[in-house]
């Protein structure tokens, strides 16, 4: 019952995940990214605790392939597990698990990851992909957005969604762009309102934080 995809911008170096789904508070839980690194998708009863581990396999030096198959290695919960992985070179991996029942797929572009579980139909990964792939001169949370704006047209999910959230990092420690609708009728209509509100603030935040002296006080 959840949609999402990972990506790379490689002409900024930006890393980052978009996720929706008809239960609440998704952003908390399934996506996950760090500057320089990568970023990791978990979901269909989701470990969150698989996202920081994943970051850490990929920032140790392995490839979204080989950060997959160390999660997998010894779990004996992982077959309720769907991942999605992008590493620092944009190489990427999916898994699904034996217990995953419901429609899901995968697909995977040359820069981007998408997957889905409890899905209308097996192609809504390939449309995300598609739309990610087709702008790559966007932002790159604009492109993930697209992605999911894509998977919903397509099919998306059998239930109503209810969350939906945005990550985005770069060269500081801290979210490029981090939004999330926490429960609402129609979060990705939302979360497009949060963005393109947030997008046009988003530096002068960046500035705020790492050269606070640079802007003039009181701040017009």
């Amino acid at each position: 019952m959840t949609f999402s995809l990972v990506g790379m911008c490689k002409r900024t170096g930006m890393f980052g995940a978009a996720v929706t789904t008809s239960s609440i508070g998704v952003g908390s839980r399934c996506q996950y990214a760090r500057p320089g690194v990568g970023a990791v998708l978990t979901q269909h009863r989701t470990d969150p605790t698989l996202g920081p581990k994943g970051l850490d396999l990929l920032q140790s030096g392995l490839s979204a392939e080989q950060t997959v198959a160390q999660l997998r290695k010894g779990n004996d919960t992982i077959g309720w597990r769907q991942l999605a992985v992008i590493d620092a070179k944009g190489r990427t991996a999916a898994f699904h698990g034996k217990h995953i029942v419901s429609v899901h797929a995968d697909a995977k572009g040359k820069s981007s990851c998408a997957i889905g579980n409890i899905i209308r139909n097996d192609k809504i990964p390939k449309k995300m992909v598609d739309a990610f792939e087709s702008a790559p001169a966007e932002h790159l949370a604009e492109r993930l957005l697209r992605g999911l704006e894509a998977g919903l047209q397509a099919g998306g999910e059998f239930k109503q969604i209810k969350s939906a959230a945005l990550l985005v990092v770069h060269e500081q420690p801290f979210p490029l762009v981090d939004l999330r609708v926490e429960f609402d009728r129609a979060p990705l209509e939302e979360l497009r309102f949060l963005w393109e509100i947030y997008r046009g603030q988003m530096d002068q935040y960046v500035v705020r934080a790492v050269d606070p002296y640079s802007i003039p006080y009181p701040e017009t």
